[in-house]
C-alpha cells in the first residue's frame, strides 16, 4: 500500500518510509518490551516515540549514501508532521501523539542533529564535550517520555537528564569494539590519552589492561549519573514511575554487566540479563540500590 502526499507535498523519500523495517529490527530492544507494558494507548504513544528515535538513528548510522541530506529531510518530515501533513508511517504516527501530549518539537530536533554531529566527527576530545553530545543524542527521549505520561516538570527534566546521559554512557561503554568498527569512538580523546589507550586498542580481540581502567572510570561515571537522577523514580506514581524505574534499573544492571566483565568489551558486550535487571528495577522502585 502506498502513501498519498496531500496535495501540494512533497512525498518523503523511501528512506523514510520503512516502518515495518524498523519496528521488526527493534522488536527485542528494552523500550520497546517495556512500553508494551504500560497499556494499548500509553505504549502505543512510547513507541511512536520510540520508532521516530530508532529510524532517526538508523538514518544517521546505516543509511546508504548522503546521510546528512537524508536527516535534513527527517527534520522537513518532522515539520510536516507538526503541520500534521506529514507522509512517511512513522512521522505520521507521532502527529496525534504530537496533538495529544502537546510534545515539544526541540526534542526530536536535537535527536536529528545528535546524528549530524556524528557524520561530522566521530571522534570527541573532552569529556564536556561527551556530556554535551548526550544532550542532543540521550537527554531528549527522556523528556518526550515525561511529556507522554504528562509529568514533565523543570525538576524532572533534570533529573531525567542525569539518568539519560547515564543510559547513554553505559550503551557506549557496552559497544566501544562495536561503535569502532563503524567509525566512531566515544571514549573522549583526553581520557585516552591519560590512560595510554590508542584507537587500534579498540581493535582487538580482548580489551588490554589499559582500556579496562578507562573504562572503570568512565562507568563509575556512568554510575554517578545514574545515582544522581534517581529521585526522578519517587517523584512520580503509576505506570510513570514503573516505566523510569525500569529505565534507571536496566541502566545500573549494565553497569554491574560492566563490573563483571571486568570491562573486557571487545570480547562481546556485557549485557545484563532479565533477571538482573528485573532485580535493579525493584530496587529502583524502592529507593537508591
Amino acid at each position: 500500500m502506498t502513501t498519498t502526499a496531500p496535495p501540494g507535498d512533497e512525498k518523503a523519500p523511501p528512506e523514510l518510509q520503512a516502518a515495518r523495517e524498523i519496528r521488526a529490527r527493534a522488536s527485542g530492544e528494552n523500550f520497546r518490551v517495556a512500553s508494551l507494558l504500560l497499556g494499548r494507548e500509553t505504549g502505543g504513544r512510547l513507541l511512536a516515540v520510540y520508532d521516530y528515535a530508532r529510524l532517526v538513528d538508523e538514518l544517521g548510522a546505516a543509511a546508504p549514501g548522503d546521510r546528512l541530506r537524508l536527516l535534513d529531510d527527517a527534520e522537513r518530515e518532522l515539520d510536516r508532521s507538526f503541520d500534521g501533513r506529514a507522509t512517511a508511517p512513522v512521522f505520521r504516527a507521532l502527529e496525534p501523539v504530537i496533538a495529544a501530549c502537546s510534545l515539544p518539537r526541540d526534542p526530536f530536533a536535537r535527536l536529528i542533529e545528535a546524528n549530524r554531529r556524528d557524520q561530522r566527527r566521530p571522534e570527541l576530545d573532552t569529556y564536556a564535550e561527551l556530556i554535551d553530545y548526550c544532550r542532543y543524542s540521550a537527554n531528549p527521549v527522556g523528556e518526550l517520555v515525561l511529556y507522554v505520561f504528562g509529568v514533565a516538570t523543570p525538576e524532572r527534566i533534570e533529573l531525567s537528564d542525569s539518568v539519560c546521559t547515564g543510559l547513554q554512557l553505559v550503551e557506549h561503554w557496552q559497544d566501544v569494539g562495536e561503535d569502532a568498527r563503524m567509525g566512531r569512538v566515544y571514549l573522549p580523546a583526553e581520557d585516552r590519552e591519560r590512560f595510554g589507550v590508542t584507537i587500534r586498542d579498540l581493535h582487538d580481540d580482548h580489551a588490554g589492561e589499559p582500556l579496562r581502567r578507562l573504562l572503570e572510570l568512565e562507568t563509575d561515571r556512568a554510575e554517578s549519573l545514574l545515582r544522581s537522577g534517581g529521585p526522578l523514580v519517587a517523584s512520580l506514581s503509576g505506570r510513570a514511575r514503573l516505566a523510569v524505574a525500569g529505565y534507571v534499573g536496566g541502566g545500573r544492571a549494565n553497569v554491574a554487566a560492566l563490573r563483571r566483565a571486568r570491562f573486557d568489551v571487545l570480547a562481546a558486550a556485557p549485557r545484563a540479563g532479565r533477571l538482573l535487571r528485573g532485580r535493579h528495577t525493584l530496587l529502583a522502585l524502592g529507593g537508591p540500590a
